[in-house]
């Protein structure tokens, strides 16, 4: 083999450029947009004052998968606590996106497991693991 020939083995053994990865499905859009306003929400009580207007706030620990997640969106966007604080109306813009997506977008692509209002009241615990169905 010669040395000209070197860096084309290379090219031809590297293959085809990577192509652009999927877009997001309504599905992972949902779910990654609820884990990313449960993580606002836990970053902005941890990061404001006892005495704050976020305290009386409704809690916002998201589950796509419950039914109560609908009402606790809108409780959330029509709570009256916060007007004109930036992240929270920023949160609240969030909050109302998510809640189009479910009701509108998406509507179809989502199965609800679950009713449990209160089950939306707590963080969900970062240690669930989900049973292996394939094996």
């Amino acid at each position: 083999m010669t040395p000209q020939m070197f860096p084309l083995l290379l090219l031809l053994l590297a293959g085809p450029p990577a192509a652009r990865p999927a877009p997001p499905t309504c599905y992972s859009r949902m779910l990654g947009l609820s884990r990313e306003i449960t993580g606002d929400f836990q970053s902005l009580q941890a990061t404001e004052p006892l005495g704050s207007c976020v305290r009386y706030l409704p809690r916002l620990y998201l589950d796509i998968h419950n039914y109560c997640v609908l009402a606790k969106l809108r409780d959330f966007v029509a709570s009256p606590h916060c007007w004109k604080v930036a992240r929270v109306d920023a949160l609240k813009d969030k909050v109302r996106k998510l809640y189009t997506i479910l009701n509108s977008f998406c509507r179809r692509d989502l199965v609800f497991l679950s009713d449990d209002c209160n089950a939306l009241e707590y963080p969900i615990p970062a240690t669930t693991v989900f049973p292996d169905r394939q094996g």
